[in-house]
Parts: structure tokens; sequence; C-alpha cells
């Protein structure tokens, strides 16, 4: 694929990555402070909701104005921590009933507010948020967050509103080639910006040993058993029941399974865990839910897996994992062909197939310590070469900048 402007910005040496200085994008005088809304259905948790509060972050510190739409959530203190203005507007009601007065609000929000562009990272909301930008005549930019096949001509439909900005972002070439050729977009409003790890955060340095002993009295690990991890919601598209029959294969005793992850979703657990049973895994795979300290967690890692059935738009847990220095074993296809470099950061096996994985995770613990030590780095190295939040940030506000074009012009007329 001929990739699109954006696709290979080089922010691979930027001291920037670290202390994340914005001032390249501050307005040369607070008259010229620009307005950017960004919208989504809520503030819950995740990665579009991360990506979210990241960027409005990135906003305020290059002197710009951030707000935030959607139907609130726990992480509207995150907005509000940052410096950032939170709007209650239900847009991710699927009630059409609704869809006329949330139209009407996001309008008569873009006006009162002056803002001067909207960014949009949801199907549903930008329906709403597409049609208030065009009536207020400002500027409008995706994010395709999500798995861009389409079964139906119906879902085709519904998915291609978030074609329709002026700026269309794409988290993968993965996603980006799919946009071309499922839906015809023109390339010249594509840029791809891959999603962005917090290097503060994860950071095997900054993981202190408490933190790490205080997951593993919570999840009772083993001591001395070697840790294979899954982080991803318990569902069945991520390849749980893959990764136990990779299990399966392996010499008992030889392995501690960590499923981390939201397992609420009773009815795919409780399937999994008749899974385990009738494999002869129950002592060695323990799902343990959610977690608030996801770098201990990977730390905890010998390896980390991704087995997803279906491709991965990106793969988060890919980008984490390795700038945790840790070695990945993610399916062969989506995002993961672009994170993880195969052989060196990681392995990739064929999507489905149980033995591969099995084979991946046994080189993944049968590393050497000057190999392992070896893959740590290129790992970490290659996360903070194309992966870092300041990267994901920058680029986005250089997306916004060729459509404000250094100056914001106020030529609108109310609307009614």
């Amino acid at each position: 694929m001929t990739e699109p402007p954006g696709a290979g910005a080089g922010f691979a040496s930027d001291p920037n990555i670290f202390n994340e200085d914005y001032e390249a994008f501050r307005p040369e005088t607070a008259g010229d402070r620009p307005t950017v809304l960004q919208v989504l259905p809520a503030l819950v948790s995740g990665g579009v909701e991360r990506g979210t509060v990241d960027v409005a972050s990135a906003l305020v510190n290059a002197g710009w104005r951030a707000l935030v739409v959607s139907n609130g959530g726990p992480m509207v203190r995150e907005v509000e921590r940052v410096g950032a203005e939170h709007i209650r507007i239900p847009v991710h009601s699927k009630n059409p009933l609704h869809w006329r007065a949330n139209f009407e609000a996001l309008v008569d929000l873009i006006w009162t507010e002056q803002v001067d562009l909207v960014h949009a990272r949801s199907r549903l909301p930008a329906w709403l948020a597409y049609g208030a930008a065009r009536r207020s005549r400002v500027p409008f930019v995706t994010t395709f967050h999500q798995r861009p096949d389409a079964a139906t001509a119906l879902k085709r439909r519904y998915n291609a509103v978030m074609t329709r900005g002026d700026r269309v972002i794409a988290i993968s070439h993965y996603v980006a080639q799919k946009l071309l050729d499922t839906y015809g977009m023109d390339p010249v409003r594509l840029r791809v910006i891959p999603r962005g790890v917090d290097l503060s955060m994860f950071d095997p340095d900054k993981v202190t040993a408490e933190r790490m002993i205080r997951l593993v009295n919570k999840w009772r690990v083993p001591d001395g058993v070697p840790i294979v991890m899954l982080p991803a919601r318990v569902t069945e598209w991520k390849g749980h029941r893959l990764l136990l029959d990779a299990l399966a294969l392996l010499e008992r005793g030889s392995f501690h399974c960590l499923m981390v992850g939201d397992d609420s979703r009773d009815r795919v657990k409780s399937s999994l865990e008749r899974h385990v049973a009738k494999l002869g895994l129950t002592p060695y795979v323990h799902f343990v839910g959610k977690t608030d300290d996801m770098p201990a967690a990977y730390k905890l890692a010998d390896v980390v897996v991704s087995s997803s059935i279906d491709p991965e738009p990106f793969g988060r847990v890919m980008i984490e994992a390795q700038a945790m220095g840790r070695p990945i074993v993610a399916a062969d296809h989506g995002g993961a062909r672009e994170s993880v470099i195969a052989g060196e950061t990681g392995w990739l096996f064929p999507p489905s197939n149980a033995r591969a994985l099995a084979d991946g995770i046994l080189n993944a613990l049968s590393l050497e310590e000057g190999a392992r030590m070896d893959l740590t780095a290129k790992a970490i190295a290659h996360v903070r070469q194309g992966f870092s939040r300041y990267q994901m940030c920058a680029r986005t506000l250089s997306v916004y900048g060729e459509l404000l074009g250094g100056t914001v012009a106020d030529d609108r007329e109310p609307t009614t």
C-alpha cells in the first residue's frame, strides 16, 4: 500500500517523547487560541477514551482550548484534571427520538463555545457531529478505531460516516488500507496515526517491587513458574479458547496463565472455564479480572499473548507489552504486523493455529538470559521510536493544524 500522508512522520529521535513538550503547537497570540471539540459515546474505559483524554491534555498544554462531549462516565474526572471541559450530551443514544435534540445541542454548543474544529471518535456520535460541523461550517475530523470489516451493505453505510471527515485518521496501515478498499476513500484525506503509550507509566524501571507483590498476593501467583499472560476483555473474538488449546499442548506445570481483563460476560467466561476443566488445565489457568495497574501486571509476565481470532485494528496490548520489555506472541494479521518485529521483539503465528501459538510461547519461555535481555532492549526502543503518546498527540495536533491553517477565521453566522 502507498502510505497516506503522515504515515511515516519522523519522531524517532525526538526527545519530546519523554517531556511531551507541545510548545511548537502554541498559537502566536492568545487571540489565535483554537477550540477543538472531541465527541465520543461515553468516558468509561478503553482505548478510544484514553486517546481522547491524551489529546485533550496535549491541546491544553499547547495553549489550545479542549472540549469533550459524551454521555459521561468515570473518566470525566480525567478530562477535567488535564484542564479540558466536559459537556454531557447523550450522543450515545440509539433512540431516534433523541437524535434531533442531540444534534441541535451540538450545533448550539459549537456556536456558543466558538468551536473551530470537531473530532468524532465513534460512529453514532459521528453522524450527529458530522451534520453539526457541516451546518456550523467548521472542519470535521474522524478517527477510525473500530474493526473496519462490514458484513452487510447496511453496516458499511453506518460505518461510512467515519470516512466523511475533512481528515480521516486511521490507527494503523491495516485500517487505512481497508478504508481505501472498502469505502473508496480519497487517500489525500487519510492520515495514519498509530496509538501511543504513556512512557512515563509503561516503564519497567518505574514499577516497584511493592506493586508487583500486591498483584502476586491478590492473584495468588505461584512462585518460580513462568507466567503466560493474555490481557484482553473476555469475549469470543479475543482468542482465549485458542490460547487454552495451545496451553494444552505444553507440559503441565511448566507455566501459569493469567487471563487479565474484564470478565463480566458470564456466558463467555463460564464456557471458557468449562473448557479449562475439560483440558485438565484448572490448576494452571486463572481468570483475574481487571486491574488498575497494568504496568505491574506486564512486568509479572514472562510472555504476553495476543491471540485474537479476528484482526486487531491496532492492538494496544502489543505496544504496552513491548514498552515493558516483554516478549509478545501475536496472531499474524491486522495491526500486529505493524507493531511487532517478528523474531526481534516477539513472534507472529498463523491466526487460529494452536500448535503455532504453543510454539511461539515455548520460544519466548526458552530464551536464555542474554537473548532475553537483547529482546527487551529492542522492544523498548521499538515502542519509544514509533509508538509513544507524544508522537500520537503531536501527529493529531498536526492534522488539526492542516485544517486550521495556522489562523482561525470566525466568519460564521448564527444558526437558528
